[in-house]
C-alpha cells in the first residue's frame, strides 16, 4: 500500500558540475549501508546518471521528467517507490531553476514543487565565502514556493572557510548547512562524450561508490538529511500505479542489451511485459545467434565505443539482418539505429554493422542533437497511427552521412533527429530514430510494438527456442 507521506528529498545545485551527482550517489550508498531502502530518481531524461543512482542504492534508478511525462504519471512513479522504499532520493539537473525557457519550465524547482519535496542545495565552495549566502538567498527569493531546506557545501578548502560560510548562511538565510565536503583526492566518476562512463562499464564501480559513501558519511549529517526528507508532506495526485496486464499468449521480444547498448528506461521494459511480451535479453557483443523472437527492441548506448567488437561479431549481425529481411518488427533508438546501419565511422575508420538500414553513421566530435524533441507521425508505420504526437529527447554525437533510400515517418517539430526536419527511418518493419521515448509519457508505444510482434508471429512460422550462449536476462 502506497504511503502518501513517503520521505523524499531533492538534491539540487546552482549549476551543472557543482557536485550534485557525487553527493547524491554518496548519500544513496551511505543510507543504504544504514539499512535504509532508497528509491533513487534522476530529474530529466538522463540514462547514465539514473543507472549510477540505481547501482549506488542497489535499486532500479528511474527518471522523473515533466516534459516527457504528465504530472499524474510522475506522481504514479513516486507511488511505485512508496511501495517498497523508506526514502526517495531525487538528483536534480543543471541549476535549480534551469529549464527549457526563461520561466524555468521543466526545471528541478518545478519538479520539486510538483512532488512536494524539500530541496537540499549543493554549493561548490571553491574560492568563495559570504557570496554563497547571496547565491542561496537569491534562490530562496526567486520562488518562495520551492522548499529549500538546507545546504551541502562541496570542495571546501579549509575549516576557516567553512566556518565563515556557515555563519553567513545562518545570518542571511536561516538555512542549516548539513555537510561540507573537502575536495576528493581521486576522480571516482570518469567521463566521456555523453557524460559519465556507464555504471556497467566502470572497472571499479563498487570501490568508487564505497569511497563516495565514506566521504559523505564523514562529512554530511545523514540523520539531518533523513530528517529533511521526513518533513515532506503528502504527495499530490496518487493515481493507480500498474498498467493493465494482457492475459493469454505472449510474444517474445528480443532486447539488445550489453555494454554497447544499455540505455533502457525500466518503465519501457515493464510496459512491454504488461502489454503481453516475454523479454529475451541478447548481447550483440557476446551472443552469436538471435533466438526465436517476434520483435526486437534496440535501445541507445555507446556502439561507437565498441564498434570494432560489434563489427567482429559477424554471426550476430547476419542473424539480425536476416530476420529483419524476413519482416521482423524492430524499434531502434539512437545507438540501436547506429548498430542497424550499414556502418559506423569512428576516427576515420569504417566498421561494418548489421546493414538493415541504408545509412552510414559517422561519430562526430560535437553533439549533433541535444535536448527535448517533439515530432508527429505523418506516414503509415507498424507502431503508431498517423497523427500521433510524440515527445522525447536526443543526445547524440553522430549523424547519418550516406543513404536515406528508406522513408521517414516522423515530422520533427523540435530537435534535430536525422536532419532536415525528419526522423524515424522506416525500412521493412524497422523504425529507427534518434528520439528516445519514455513509456510513461508515450502510452501507445509498448502496445504498438507488441501488436506488431503478434502480427509477425501470426504470419511467420516460429523457429525452435534455441538456448542463448552467454545471453543476458
Amino acid at each position: 500500500m502506497a504511503r502518501p507521506g513517503l520521505p523524499r528529498v531533492v538534491i539540487a545545485g546552482l549549476a551543472g558540475d557543482t557536485g550534485k551527482t557525487v553527493v547524491t550517489l554518496g548519500l544513496a550508498r551511505a543510507l543504504s549501508r544504514q539499512g535504509v531502502r532508497v528509491a533513487p530518481f534522476k530529474n530529466g531524461p538522463d540514462f547514465i546518471d539514473a543507472a549510477w543512482l540505481g547501482a549506488a542504492a542497489r535499486s532500479p534508478g528511474r527518471n522523473l521528467d515533466t516534459y516527457l511525462m504528465p504530472a499524474s504519471t510522475i506522481a504514479a512513479a513516486m507511488q511505485r517507490a512508496a511501495r517498497d522504499a523508506d526514502l526517495a532520493l531525487v538528483e536534480g539537473k543543471r541549476g535549480l531553476y534551469d529549464g527549457a525557457d526563461v520561466r524555468g519550465s521543466h526545471s528541478t524547482a518545478e519538479l520539486a514543487k510538483l512532488i512536494g519535496a524539500p530541496v537540499l542545495l549543493v554549493v561548490k565552495a571553491t574560492k568563495v565565502t559570504r557570496t554563497v549566502a547571496a547565491l542561496v538567498l537569491g534562490c530562496m527569493a526567486l520562488d518562495p514556493e520551492v522548499a529549500l531546506a538546507g545546504v551541502i557545501l562541496n570542495r571546501v578548502g579549509t575549516g576557516r572557510q567553512e566556518g565563515l560560510i556557515r555563519r553567513a548562511l545562518a545570518e542571511a538565510t536561516g538555512l542549516p548547512v548539513l555537510g561540507a565536503l573537502p575536495p576528493l583526492e581521486d576522480q571516482p566518476l570518469p567521463s566521456r562524450h555523453l557524460g559519465l562512463v556507464c555504471a556497467g562499464e566502470h572497472p571499479d564501480r563498487e570501490r568508487s561508490l564505497e569511497a563516495l559513501a565514506d566521504a559523505i558519511s564523514a562529512h554530511v549529517d545523514l540523520d539531518a538529511v533523513r530528517g529533511v526528507a521526513s518533513g515532506a508532506g503528502d504527495m499530490p495526485g496518487m493515481p493507480a500505479l500498474e498498467p493493465p496486464r494482457r492475459a493469454g499468449r505472449k510474444v517474445r521480444i528480443a532486447v539488445l542489451r550489453d555494454a554497447a547498448l544499455s540505455f533502457y528506461y525500466p518503465e519501457n521494459l515493464e510496459a512491454l511485459e504488461a502489454a503481453g511480451a516475454e523479454l529475451v535479453f541478447v548481447s550483440p557483443l557476446a551472443d552469436r545467434a538471435l533466438p526465436a523472437v517476434d520483435a526486437l527492441y534496440a535501445g541507445g548506448g555507446f556502439p561507437e565505443e565498441h564498434a570494432g567488437a560489434l563489427s567482429a561479431n559477424e554471426p550476430m549481425r547476419r542473424a539480425i539482418a536476416a530476420e529483419i529481411e524476413a519482416g521482423l518488427p524492430v524499434w531502434a533508438e539512437c545507438g540501436g539505429l547506429m548498430y542497424l546501419a550499414r556502418a559506423i565511422v569512428r576516427d576515420g575508420r569504417e566498421h561494418p554493422m548489421v546493414g538493415a538500414l541504408p545509412i552510414v553513421v559517422e561519430h562526430t566530435p560535437r553533439p549533433q542533437g541535444h535536448g527535448y524533441m517533439a515530432a508527429t507521425v505523418d506516414r503509415p508505420n507498424p507502431f503508431f497511427p498517423v497523427g500521433t504526437r510524440l515527445l522525447g529527447h536526443e543526445f547524440h554525437y553522430s549523424r547519418a552521412v550516406a543513404g536515406f533510400e528508406g522513408d521517414t515517418v516522423l515530422a520533427v517539430e523540435r530537435g534535430a533527429g536525422l536532419g532536415r526536419g525528419r526522423d524515424g527511418l522506416f525500412v521493412n518493419n524497422v523504425v529507427a530514430t534518434y528520439m528516445h521515448l519514455h513509456a510513461l509519457g508515450t502510452a501507445g508505444w509498448a502496445a504498438g510494438l507488441v501488436r506488431a510482434a503478434f502480427r509477425h508471429a501470426s504470419r511467420a512460422p516460429r523457429r525452435p527456442r534455441a538456448a542463448l550462449a552467454g545471453g543476458m536476462r
